[in-house]
């Protein structure tokens, strides 16, 4: 299923509406790395990082994946394009608790759901305190016909692309045409991922809890996708010294 996902994240292009804003979050911070957490098998990184990098003033941007799970058999795949700069942490990172050593801009993809408001919060409030700027990407609005799409058109997909996605395995035709667990737990996974997501104005919330002291600039919205569908955003990072209130 994670191999699925990766591969319809990235063939999609899901998150190419919010490369312009992740380029604005790198320059305001000044950062020429980012840090992803949550980073799974590493699906739409690729994409992204290879858009970010087309900027003159980007070209030299790197892009670490991370998880309380790693994944590096995953990463290598992505890790081996050079033109992408992509790295990978192959020991354990808590999201809620991110080692020092690991500096640059964090974002975290189709992951946030995951996390209920308590954890989430406390996400935000590790990148406050760190003063490390933070970008959330889930990669639907939170919209009924995008529960109809994951209940009609994206397991159809599933089972068109499933021969073509790399690695081949025979176990995963298996799974999908013979005993169809892994369309149905997709299936399940995106009903659940959608109900689940933040709207902006709760995910707006949750950043100024985590930044009481406001010293983040912060702002969430839906970036739309070029199918209709929408992408839902929270970014933010340190205010300048002096602009604080």
């Amino acid at each position: 299923m994670m191999d699925y996902l990766r591969f319809m994240i990235s063939h999609l292009r899901i998150y190419s509406s919010i490369v312009p804003l992740l380029q604005e979050a790198l320059r305001a911070t000044s950062q020429r790395q980012i840090v992803e957490l949550g980073a799974g098998a590493g699906g739409g990184t690729e994409g992204v990082s290879r858009a970010l990098r087309t900027a003159p003033d980007l070209h030299d941007v790197r892009t670490v994946l991370t998880d309380l799970y790693p994944q590096p058999d995953a990463w290598q795949q992505l890790a081996a394009q050079a033109d992408t700069g992509i790295a990978y942490e192959t020991a354990p990172v808590d999201a809620l608790a991110v080692p020092p050593h690991l500096t640059g801009f964090r974002t975290i993809f189709s992951a946030f759901h995951h996390f209920a408001p308590p954890a989430a919060e406390a996400m935000l409030a590790d990148a406050v305190r760190q003063r490390s700027g933070i970008g959330v990407f889930e990669g639907a609005g939170k919209h009924w016909h995008e529960l109809l799409l994951a209940w009609t058109v994206l397991p159809v997909l599933q089972l068109l692309a499933t021969p073509f996605m790399p690695p081949f395995r025979l176990s995963r035709l298996f799974f999908t045409y013979i005993v169809p667990l892994v369309p149905l737990c997709t299936i399940w996974d995106g009903t659940v991922s959608i109900l689940r997501m933040y709207p902006p104005e709760q995910l707006l919330a949750l950043a100024h809890r985590a930044d009481p002291g406001g010293s983040f600039e912060w702002q969430a919205g839906k970036a739309r996708h070029w199918s209709g569908s929408q992408v839902t955003y929270l970014v933010g990072w340190p205010k300048q010294t002096g602009t604080a209130k």
